[in-house]
């Protein structure tokens, strides 16, 4: 499921995905095989080869066939556990107006922490990059409730940005004495939090 919101002129993007370590957790712990899960997945257009390919891939994390939510009600109908029990809560901020490296230093101090935990952190927190990240948990963390998910077992499992190269429409060289040029680069990067039960 995709939900999108802006604010401040930010777009906020969040997702609730399959699990790939969860899904094999539970298939190790129940010791139930890739076939077993495939014959619960059968439906129109997608016969039990199909099936079995899909369950392997999503097993290693590759989400090719994207996994629907009736896949996944399926999976988790199979594994007799909750819809909660194999999902993640992703958000993520494309081209955030700031540097790569500046974020990460935030997003290092909440990554492996609790929900409320890592949010006072942030409110906490005296980088510009901080704000940015909290709209993004808060995100994520309101996708689970939506989803009916316990907000207070959730932590915070991954954490990451990415370079997005210099933005778009911004000064690129500034003048210098002597008829020189010297650049200006401003960044952006790409922010994406998971969170999921503990």
């Amino acid at each position: 499921m995709l939900c999108c919101s802006v604010e401040n002129g930010i777009k906020v993007i969040t997702l609730n995905m399959l699990s790939a370590d969860k899904l094999k957790e539970l298939c190790w712990q129940q010791q139930i095989s890739v076939d077993e899960l495939a014959s619960h997945l059968a439906r129109g257009g997608f016969d039990k080869q199909k099936a079995t390919v899909a369950v392997k891939n999503w097993q290693k994390g590759l989400l090719k066939p994207e996994p629907r939510a009736d896949d996944i009600r399926h999976l988790a109908t199979a594994l007799s556990v909750e819809v909660n029990d194999l999902v993640d809560w992703r958000s993520s901020c494309r081209y955030a107006p700031m540097s790569a490296r500046k974020a990460r230093l935030v997003t290092e101090m909440i990554t492996g922490r609790k929900v409320q935990e890592a949010m006072d952190i942030l409110k906490f927190t005296r980088k510009r990059a901080a704000t940015m990240i909290d709209k993004v948990l808060r995100s994520a963390v309101a996708d689970a409730d939506e989803q009916q998910a316990d907000v207070d077992n959730l932590y915070v499992s991954s954490a990451r940005v990415d370079d997005a190269g210099i933005r778009i429409g911004t000064k690129r060289w500034i003048p210098k004495d002597r008829g020189r040029a010297h650049p200006i680069r401003k960044k952006a990067c790409h922010i994406q939090v998971t969170v999921t039960h503990i």
